[in-house]
Protein backbone atom coordinates (compact mmCIF):
# COMPACT_ATOMS: atom_id res chain seq x y z
CA UNK A 1 0.00 0.00 0.00
CA UNK A 2 2.86 2.41 0.82
CA UNK A 3 4.48 1.68 -2.55
CA UNK A 4 1.19 2.35 -4.34
CA UNK A 5 0.81 5.68 -2.52
CA UNK A 6 4.33 6.70 -3.57
CA UNK A 7 3.59 5.82 -7.19
CA UNK A 8 0.33 7.79 -7.10
CA UNK A 9 2.11 10.75 -5.48
CA UNK A 10 4.84 10.79 -8.13
CA UNK A 11 2.21 10.48 -10.85
CA UNK A 12 0.19 13.35 -9.39
CA UNK A 13 3.25 15.58 -9.07
CA UNK A 14 4.20 14.78 -12.68
CA UNK A 15 0.72 15.65 -13.96
CA UNK A 16 0.63 18.89 -11.97
CA UNK A 17 4.09 19.82 -13.27
CA UNK A 18 3.00 19.28 -16.88
CA UNK A 19 -0.14 21.35 -16.31
CA UNK A 20 1.85 24.19 -14.74
CA UNK A 21 4.47 24.11 -17.51
CA UNK A 22 1.75 24.10 -20.18
CA UNK A 23 0.04 27.02 -18.44
CA UNK A 24 3.30 29.01 -18.33
CA UNK A 25 3.96 28.22 -21.99
CA UNK A 26 0.41 29.22 -22.99
CA UNK A 27 0.80 32.56 -21.19
CA UNK A 28 4.17 33.05 -22.95
CA UNK A 29 2.57 32.46 -26.36
CA UNK A 30 -0.25 34.89 -25.56
CA UNK A 31 2.17 37.57 -24.34
CA UNK A 32 4.50 37.06 -27.30
CA UNK A 33 1.74 37.52 -29.87
CA UNK A 34 1.52 40.84 -31.68
CA UNK A 35 0.69 42.21 -35.10
CA UNK A 36 2.69 44.85 -36.90
CA UNK A 37 0.88 48.13 -37.49
CA UNK A 38 -1.15 48.67 -40.62
CA UNK A 39 0.03 51.42 -43.00
CA UNK A 40 3.59 50.95 -41.74
CA UNK A 41 6.25 52.80 -43.75
CA UNK A 42 8.94 50.40 -44.97
CA UNK A 43 12.64 51.08 -45.43
CA UNK A 44 13.96 51.09 -48.99
CA UNK A 45 17.47 49.64 -49.27
CA UNK A 46 19.44 50.68 -52.35
CA UNK A 47 22.60 48.97 -53.57
CA UNK A 48 23.30 51.31 -56.49
CA UNK A 49 23.24 54.97 -57.46
CA UNK A 50 22.40 54.14 -61.07
CA UNK A 51 18.80 53.04 -61.67
CA UNK A 52 16.86 52.26 -64.81
CA UNK A 53 14.29 54.91 -65.73
CA UNK A 54 10.77 53.51 -65.95
CA UNK A 55 9.21 54.70 -69.19
CA UNK A 56 6.05 54.14 -71.18
CA UNK A 57 6.32 52.08 -74.35
CA UNK A 58 9.25 50.00 -73.05
CA UNK A 59 8.96 46.28 -72.34
CA UNK A 60 9.89 45.15 -68.84
CA UNK A 61 9.96 41.82 -66.99
CA UNK A 62 8.51 41.08 -63.57
CA UNK A 63 8.72 37.78 -61.71
CA UNK A 64 7.27 36.24 -58.55
CA UNK A 65 8.71 33.38 -56.52
CA UNK A 66 7.69 31.90 -53.17
CA UNK A 67 10.99 30.37 -52.08
CA UNK A 68 9.57 28.30 -49.19
CA UNK A 69 12.17 29.69 -46.73
CA UNK A 70 14.83 27.90 -48.76
CA UNK A 71 14.02 24.46 -47.37
CA UNK A 72 11.82 22.82 -49.99
CA UNK A 73 14.07 20.70 -52.13
CA UNK A 74 12.09 17.90 -53.88
CA UNK A 75 12.61 15.42 -51.03
CA UNK A 76 11.37 17.88 -48.39
CA UNK A 77 7.99 17.59 -46.64
CA UNK A 78 6.73 20.00 -43.95
CA UNK A 79 5.45 18.81 -40.58
CA UNK A 80 2.65 21.41 -40.35
CA UNK A 81 1.14 19.92 -43.48
CA UNK A 82 1.52 16.34 -42.30
CA UNK A 83 5.09 15.83 -43.51
CA UNK A 84 8.36 14.97 -41.82
CA UNK A 85 10.60 18.02 -41.42
CA UNK A 86 10.32 21.12 -39.24
CA UNK A 87 13.71 22.63 -40.18
CA UNK A 88 15.61 22.84 -43.42
CA UNK A 89 17.27 19.44 -43.81
CA UNK A 90 20.79 20.84 -43.22
CA UNK A 91 22.41 24.22 -42.73
CA UNK A 92 24.86 23.66 -45.57
CA UNK A 93 22.07 22.54 -47.89
CA UNK A 94 19.98 25.60 -46.98
CA UNK A 95 22.81 28.01 -47.85
CA UNK A 96 23.43 26.23 -51.12
CA UNK A 97 19.73 26.26 -51.99
CA UNK A 98 19.36 30.00 -51.32
CA UNK A 99 22.31 30.66 -53.63
CA UNK A 100 20.68 28.47 -56.28
CA UNK A 101 17.42 30.38 -55.85
CA UNK A 102 19.25 33.68 -56.36
CA UNK A 103 20.84 32.24 -59.49
CA UNK A 104 17.45 31.08 -60.78
CA UNK A 105 16.00 34.54 -60.16
CA UNK A 106 18.78 36.28 -62.06
CA UNK A 107 18.47 33.81 -64.96
CA UNK A 108 14.97 35.22 -65.48
CA UNK A 109 16.53 38.66 -66.05
CA UNK A 110 13.83 40.50 -64.06
CA UNK A 111 13.48 44.25 -63.85
CA UNK A 112 11.26 43.60 -60.82
CA UNK A 113 11.08 40.48 -58.62
CA UNK A 114 8.60 39.67 -55.86
CA UNK A 115 9.82 37.03 -53.39
CA UNK A 116 7.83 35.42 -50.56
CA UNK A 117 8.77 33.32 -47.49
CA UNK A 118 12.18 34.88 -46.93
CA UNK A 119 13.43 33.95 -43.45
CA UNK A 120 15.76 35.89 -41.20
CA UNK A 121 17.04 34.78 -37.81
CA UNK A 122 14.80 31.71 -37.48
CA UNK A 123 15.31 28.32 -35.82
CA UNK A 124 14.10 26.40 -38.88
CA UNK A 125 16.70 28.11 -41.07
CA UNK A 126 19.62 27.96 -38.61
CA UNK A 127 19.38 31.73 -37.94
CA UNK A 128 20.56 32.43 -41.49
CA UNK A 129 19.56 35.85 -42.86
CA UNK A 130 18.15 34.90 -46.26
CA UNK A 131 17.07 38.48 -46.89
CA UNK A 132 20.62 39.81 -46.59
CA UNK A 133 21.98 36.99 -48.76
CA UNK A 134 19.48 37.68 -51.56
CA UNK A 135 20.18 41.42 -51.41
CA UNK A 136 23.87 40.57 -51.73
CA UNK A 137 23.48 38.15 -54.66
CA UNK A 138 20.89 39.89 -56.82
CA UNK A 139 21.97 42.63 -59.22
CA UNK A 140 22.17 46.15 -57.77
CA UNK A 141 18.85 47.92 -57.31
CA UNK A 142 16.16 48.75 -54.74
CA UNK A 143 14.97 46.33 -52.04
CA UNK A 144 11.95 46.51 -49.75
CA UNK A 145 11.23 43.94 -47.04
CA UNK A 146 7.93 43.51 -45.20
CA UNK A 147 7.78 41.11 -42.26
CA UNK A 148 4.72 38.85 -42.19
CA UNK A 149 5.66 36.13 -39.70
CA UNK A 150 7.05 36.20 -36.17
CA UNK A 151 6.24 32.96 -34.38
CA UNK A 152 6.89 32.39 -30.67
CA UNK A 153 8.98 29.34 -29.84
CA UNK A 154 7.04 26.22 -30.83
CA UNK A 155 8.08 23.05 -28.98
CA UNK A 156 6.55 20.82 -31.62
CA UNK A 157 7.45 18.36 -33.03
CA UNK A 158 9.24 16.84 -30.03
CA UNK A 159 12.07 15.34 -32.10
CA UNK A 160 12.93 18.73 -33.67
CA UNK A 161 10.98 21.72 -32.27
CA UNK A 162 10.07 24.27 -34.95
CA UNK A 163 11.36 26.98 -32.63
CA UNK A 164 10.96 30.73 -33.11
CA UNK A 165 10.94 32.04 -36.65
CA UNK A 166 10.69 35.30 -38.57
CA UNK A 167 9.89 35.66 -42.25
CA UNK A 168 8.63 38.14 -44.82
CA UNK A 169 8.26 39.26 -48.41
CA UNK A 170 11.05 40.90 -50.41
CA UNK A 171 10.54 43.25 -53.36
CA UNK A 172 13.47 43.85 -55.72
CA UNK A 173 13.61 46.36 -58.57
CA UNK A 174 16.23 47.74 -60.91
CA UNK A 175 14.21 50.96 -60.76
CA UNK A 176 14.30 53.39 -57.87
CA UNK A 177 11.56 52.65 -55.34
CA UNK A 178 10.75 56.00 -53.79
CA UNK A 179 8.59 54.70 -50.94
CA UNK A 180 6.80 51.58 -49.72
CA UNK A 181 3.96 50.83 -47.31
CA UNK A 182 3.00 47.69 -45.41
CA UNK A 183 -0.72 46.85 -45.29
CA UNK A 184 -1.87 44.36 -42.63
CA UNK A 185 -4.41 41.94 -44.08
CA UNK A 186 -7.35 40.65 -42.01
CA UNK A 187 -6.60 37.24 -40.49
CA UNK A 188 -8.36 34.68 -38.30
CA UNK A 189 -9.24 35.83 -34.79
CA UNK A 190 -9.21 32.26 -33.43
CA UNK A 191 -6.30 30.75 -31.48
CA UNK A 192 -4.76 29.68 -34.81
CA UNK A 193 -3.59 33.29 -35.21
CA UNK A 194 -0.95 32.61 -32.52
CA UNK A 195 1.11 30.51 -34.93
CA UNK A 196 -0.13 31.87 -38.28
CA UNK A 197 1.48 34.42 -40.55
CA UNK A 198 0.93 38.12 -39.87
CA UNK A 199 -0.47 38.36 -43.40
CA UNK A 200 0.27 41.51 -45.35
CA UNK A 201 1.19 43.04 -48.66
CA UNK A 202 3.61 45.82 -49.52
CA UNK A 203 2.84 48.73 -51.84
CA UNK A 204 5.99 50.06 -53.54
CA UNK A 205 6.11 53.16 -55.74
CA UNK A 206 8.26 53.54 -58.85
CA UNK A 207 8.20 56.89 -60.72
CA UNK A 208 7.30 56.75 -64.42
CA UNK A 209 8.63 59.31 -66.91
CA UNK A 210 5.11 60.64 -67.64
CA UNK A 211 4.59 61.85 -64.07
CA UNK A 212 2.55 58.88 -62.88
CA UNK A 213 3.73 55.92 -60.80
CA UNK A 214 4.06 52.18 -61.27
CA UNK A 215 2.53 50.62 -58.16
CA UNK A 216 4.01 47.21 -57.29
CA UNK A 217 2.12 45.16 -54.71
CA UNK A 218 3.87 42.10 -53.29
CA UNK A 219 1.31 39.83 -51.64
CA UNK A 220 1.15 36.56 -49.70
CA UNK A 221 -2.47 35.81 -48.88
CA UNK A 222 -4.05 33.30 -46.51
CA UNK A 223 -4.96 29.76 -47.42
CA UNK A 224 -8.54 30.50 -46.45
CA UNK A 225 -10.03 27.01 -46.65
CA UNK A 226 -13.55 27.25 -45.30
CA UNK A 227 -13.39 30.90 -44.13
CA UNK A 228 -15.12 33.12 -46.70
CA UNK A 229 -15.05 36.03 -44.24
CA UNK A 230 -11.24 36.14 -44.25
CA UNK A 231 -11.14 35.80 -48.02
CA UNK A 232 -13.66 38.60 -48.50
CA UNK A 233 -11.83 40.83 -46.02
CA UNK A 234 -8.45 40.35 -47.67
CA UNK A 235 -9.79 40.74 -51.21
CA UNK A 236 -11.84 43.76 -50.15
CA UNK A 237 -8.80 45.57 -48.74
CA UNK A 238 -6.73 44.84 -51.83
CA UNK A 239 -9.54 45.97 -54.16
CA UNK A 240 -9.88 49.29 -52.33
CA UNK A 241 -6.14 49.99 -52.60
CA UNK A 242 -5.70 49.07 -56.26
CA UNK A 243 -8.84 50.94 -57.31
CA UNK A 244 -7.63 54.07 -55.53
CA UNK A 245 -4.25 53.90 -57.31
CA UNK A 246 -5.88 53.24 -60.69
CA UNK A 247 -8.24 56.19 -60.32
CA UNK A 248 -5.21 58.37 -59.53
CA UNK A 249 -3.86 57.50 -62.98
CA UNK A 250 -1.19 55.06 -61.81
CA UNK A 251 -0.19 51.70 -63.25
CA UNK A 252 -0.83 48.75 -60.92
CA UNK A 253 0.65 45.25 -60.77
CA UNK A 254 -0.18 42.85 -57.92
CA UNK A 255 2.03 39.77 -57.75
CA UNK A 256 2.75 36.96 -55.35
CA UNK A 257 1.30 33.87 -53.73
CA UNK A 258 -2.50 34.07 -53.57
CA UNK A 259 -2.92 30.63 -51.94
CA UNK A 260 -5.79 30.03 -54.35
CA UNK A 261 -6.13 28.34 -57.70
CA UNK A 262 -5.81 31.22 -60.16
CA UNK A 263 -7.20 29.20 -63.04
CA UNK A 264 -10.89 29.80 -63.72
CA UNK A 265 -12.01 26.34 -62.72
CA UNK A 266 -13.48 24.49 -59.77
CA UNK A 267 -11.56 21.33 -58.91
CA UNK A 268 -13.72 18.97 -56.79
CA UNK A 269 -10.56 17.16 -55.68
CA UNK A 270 -8.74 20.31 -54.54
CA UNK A 271 -7.60 20.45 -50.92
CA UNK A 272 -8.89 23.23 -48.69
CA UNK A 273 -5.86 25.42 -49.31
CA UNK A 274 -6.30 25.41 -53.10
CA UNK A 275 -9.78 26.75 -53.74
CA UNK A 276 -10.65 28.88 -56.77
CA UNK A 277 -9.58 32.54 -56.65
CA UNK A 278 -12.67 34.82 -56.76
CA UNK A 279 -11.69 36.74 -59.88
CA UNK A 280 -15.20 38.21 -60.09
CA UNK A 281 -14.25 40.30 -57.03
CA UNK A 282 -11.66 42.28 -58.99
CA UNK A 283 -12.70 45.85 -59.78
CA UNK A 284 -13.36 47.09 -63.30
CA UNK A 285 -10.11 47.71 -65.16
CA UNK A 286 -8.24 44.78 -63.58
CA UNK A 287 -7.64 41.21 -64.71
CA UNK A 288 -5.29 38.30 -64.19
CA UNK A 289 -2.23 38.76 -66.37
CA UNK A 290 -2.54 35.49 -68.28
CA UNK A 291 -6.16 36.31 -69.21
CA UNK A 292 -5.18 39.48 -71.08
CA UNK A 293 -1.78 38.46 -72.46
CA UNK A 294 -1.38 39.68 -76.04
CA UNK A 295 1.81 37.75 -76.71
CA UNK A 296 3.13 34.30 -75.92
CA UNK A 297 1.39 32.79 -72.89
CA UNK A 298 2.38 29.44 -71.40
CA UNK A 299 0.81 28.46 -68.07
CA UNK A 300 0.92 24.72 -68.68
CA UNK A 301 3.02 24.20 -65.56
CA UNK A 302 1.43 24.72 -62.13
CA UNK A 303 3.35 26.90 -59.68
CA UNK A 304 2.73 25.18 -56.30
CA UNK A 305 2.91 21.64 -54.98
CA UNK A 306 1.47 19.85 -51.97
CA UNK A 307 4.10 19.51 -49.24
CA UNK A 308 2.89 16.69 -47.00
CA UNK A 309 5.27 14.34 -48.83
CA UNK A 310 8.35 14.55 -51.08
CA UNK A 311 7.65 15.74 -54.60
CA UNK A 312 6.70 13.03 -57.09
CA UNK A 313 5.85 14.40 -60.56
CA UNK A 314 3.46 11.50 -61.12
CA UNK A 315 1.43 11.71 -57.91
CA UNK A 316 1.92 15.03 -56.10
CA UNK A 317 -0.98 17.47 -56.27
CA UNK A 318 -0.05 20.75 -58.01
CA UNK A 319 -1.96 23.99 -58.58
CA UNK A 320 -1.35 27.52 -59.91
CA UNK A 321 -1.15 29.63 -56.75
CA UNK A 322 1.17 32.37 -57.98
CA UNK A 323 0.70 35.09 -60.57
CA UNK A 324 -0.17 38.69 -61.38
CA UNK A 325 -3.18 41.00 -61.39
CA UNK A 326 -2.77 43.90 -63.82
CA UNK A 327 -4.54 47.21 -64.50
CA UNK A 328 -5.77 47.80 -68.05
CA UNK A 329 -3.36 50.69 -68.70
CA UNK A 330 -0.67 47.99 -68.90
CA UNK A 331 -0.26 45.69 -71.91
CA UNK A 332 0.85 42.16 -71.03
CA UNK A 333 3.16 41.03 -73.82
CA UNK A 334 4.27 37.70 -72.38
CA UNK A 335 3.40 35.38 -69.51
CA UNK A 336 4.79 32.02 -68.42
CA UNK A 337 5.11 29.72 -65.45
CA UNK A 338 8.66 28.38 -65.09
CA UNK A 339 9.10 24.62 -64.72
CA UNK A 340 12.13 23.89 -62.51
CA UNK A 341 10.60 20.63 -61.31
CA UNK A 342 10.19 22.25 -57.85
CA UNK A 343 13.91 21.69 -57.36
CA UNK A 344 14.45 24.69 -55.04
CA UNK A 345 11.03 25.31 -53.45
CA UNK A 346 7.48 24.00 -53.18
CA UNK A 347 6.64 26.82 -55.61
CA UNK A 348 8.02 27.59 -59.05
CA UNK A 349 8.45 31.10 -60.47
CA UNK A 350 6.05 32.94 -62.74
CA UNK A 351 7.26 35.61 -65.18
CA UNK A 352 5.40 38.36 -67.02
CA UNK A 353 6.52 40.84 -69.68
CA UNK A 354 4.61 44.11 -69.80
CA UNK A 355 4.49 47.59 -71.35
CA UNK A 356 3.12 50.72 -69.69
CA UNK A 357 0.72 52.42 -72.08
Amino acid sequence: MKALKKILKVLLITIISFVVLFGIYFVYVLLAYYRLDDNLALDVVTTTDSFKVCTTGEEYTIGSYNIGFGAYTPEYSFFMNGGKYSWAMSEEGLHENIDCIAGEIMSLEPDIMLIQEVDFGGTRTYHFDERARLEEMLDPGSFVFAQNYDSPYLFWPIYQPHGANKSGILTYAQFQITSSLRRSLPISESFSKLVDLDRCYSISRIPVDNGHELIIINIHMSAYGSSPAIREGQIGMLVDDIQREYEAGNYVIVGGDYNHNLRDEIDPNAPGWAQRFPRESLPQGFALGFDICEGECDITHNTGRASEEPFDPDTTYTVTLDGFIVSDNITVTGYRTVDTGFIFSDHDPVVMEFVLE
